[in-house]
């Protein structure tokens, strides 16, 4: 019984005397960022390519992850835009091409790469156009995909997430019969 008693007044003391936190701890959580509209209109490739691997958000700024998503699609597939907005790069990065484009209206950006494109810097593009075509180039996923990303300012975001739900549905509707 004594040694409890012990233990609890040391307890207290080294309570009493421990430093106080940093101010940062009792700083509130950073901000979420604002939800993504899903403005989409078309899928960039196909009508609805599988989806090979998807977004899987880094821990930190520099740590593993997968900053968008990959879409099956052929090589000399067509790459359309997503949505309206205004080409911001189309060239070559790391031996692949890329396009990317701001979204009008929005503070998001989409990229798309490996692509051939057929835009250039400044160009307008409408929902559904197509803006190059997938290059074999032996891209992380072998010739087989489009990587896709969506960013906020420096922000990686779910690209899936511009979709509206009847594009993201797997499947058709189907009508049953009436029995009467």
């Amino acid at each position: 019984m004594r040694c409890v008693g012990v233990w609890a007044v040391l307890l207290l003391v080294s309570a009493a005397t421990a430093p106080a936190p940093p101010a940062w701890a009792a700083l509130p959580p950073p901000a979420r960022e604002a939800p993504v509209p899903a403005i989409a209109r078309t899928w960039p490739v196909g009508v609805r390519p599988l989806v090979l691997r998807g977004w899987q958000p880094p821990a930190t700024v520099y740590g593993p992850g997968h900053r968008g998503v990959d879409l099956a699609a052929p090589p000399g597939a067509p790459v359309r835009a997503v949505a309206a907005g205004r080409v911001t790069f189309a060239g070559r990065v790391a031996g692949r091409g890329v396009v990317s484009l701001q979204l009008t209206g929005t503070n998001l950006r989409t990229t798309y790469e490996p692509v051939s494109p057929s835009v250039r810097k400044g160009d307008a593009v409408g929902a559904g156009e197509t803006m190059g075509t997938v290059e074999a180039t032996g891209s992380h996923c072998s010739d087989t995909c489009v990587h896709w990303g969506l960013l906020s300012g420096e922000t990686y975001l779910d690209p899936l997430s511009l979709l509206p739900p009847w594009l993201l549905q797997r499947g058709p509707s189907r009508l049953l019969p009436v029995l009467t």
